[in-house]
């Protein structure tokens, strides 16, 4: 275990290393001059090199990526070119908004999954099967900037049961966690929980169903194997309840494999919650992002990029260990 986990977080090295030089070199290839932003569209020429020389511009790009290395050593993203503050405050102030959105996509996308698949498994080749294929395969293959549109013109356009952008309307709670269902609990505030929820509701629907698909997919095929094979037959042959075979030896076995798909599930909510923040003017980390890649923000933009691929590996670390944990066979490979 030790020394996968050695192997592992050299590994994390080598990526953060490689996001940092993609990142810095594709910040200098992409057409327009932070300078020009900062200083103005009627700049002199002498304003904008001293803009140039006080942001580092100025200096050849070995120098700019040492630098830019050193100060992620350090902990520093830079500074964000609109908006003066540093950005690790910036991302991190917005990443409360941006985690509820995933977790809460990912727990529904779970729930809603992990059902399906088995209830396919168990009818393998009826219509239920069929149906839940065939919508697997439309979940998947949907994009997001198609589907939260729909979704908003279905939900608040015409039926007008679910807000249609934003994360409150009421006044807000103190916080204390940055996650609005869990503040407006701990303060007692129904109402605001309500609404919370609300808004909650149609981003999450359009981020879990781009991934209940390949969930109920991965459930489907690891349960068809696991009810195929002996110890299920003897169990059934025992005379066990068929709830009892599937729900404790069968599902319990088929599940293993998720935990591993769980790791890219969650990097796919991480760069899809980019899109549908922008979709719901949700004020997270991606819908800034954004904002951040229109006014050549490129501090931001890089330590977003970095932050995201740090949590990707370190999130599939966990995923593997826990793997490992579950499967002992895996355990004394690895």
């Amino acid at each position: 275990m030790a020394a996968f986990i050695a192997r592992r977080l050299s590994f994390l090295i080598l990526v953060v290393l490689a996001v940092t030089m993609i990142t810095f070199l594709i910040a200098q290839v992409v057409p327009g001059d932070p300078a020009r932003v900062v200083a103005g569209p009627r700049a002199s020429a002498e304003q904008l090199q001293t803009v140039r020389r006080q942001l580092g511009l100025d200096r050849a790009l070995p120098v700019r990526y040492a630098d830019y290395v050193g100060r992620i050593v350090r902990g520093d993203l830079g500074v964000s070119i609109v908006t003066g503050r540093p950005v690790l405050a910036e991302l991190a102030a917005r990443a409360p908004a941006t985690l509820e959105l995933m977790i809460s996509a990912l727990i529904a996308a779970l729930a809603a999954g992990v059902p399906l698949g088995v209830w396919a498994a168990l009818t393998r080749g009826g219509w239920p099967d069929r149906l839940i294929r065939a919508g697997s395969a439309a979940t998947i293959s949907i994009p997001a900037f198609w589907l939260g549109p729909l979704l908003i013109l279905l939900f608040y356009g015409a039926w007008h049961i679910l807000p249609g952008s934003g994360r409150l309307d009421l006044d807000p709670p103190p916080s204390v966690t940055g996650f609005l269902l869990i503040d407006t609990l701990l303060a007692g505030d129904l109402a605001a929980f309500g609404d919370a929820l609300a808004h909650l509701a149609i981003p999450v629907l359009t981020l879990a169903l781009l991934d209940i698909g390949g969930i109920a997919r991965l459930v489907r095929a690891q349960m068809i194997e696991v009810l195929g094979e002996d110890y299920i037959r003897t169990a059934r042959a025992n005379g066990l309840p068929e709830a009892a075979v599937v729900l404790r030896y069968a599902l319990r076995n088929g599940l293993i494999p998720l935990v591993t798909v769980l790791g890219l599930s969650i990097a796919q909510m991480l760069y899809g919650s980019v899109v549908i923040e922008s979709i719901f003017a949700w004020p997270g980390a991606g819908g800034y992002v954004v904002g951040a890649i229109f006014n050549l923000d490129f501090p931001v933009v890089m330590g977003f990029a970095l932050v995201a691929s740090i949590a990707y590996v370190v999130v599939n670390l966990a995923v593997d260990m826990i793997y490992m944990l579950l499967d002992p066979r895996i355990r004394e490979a690895g």
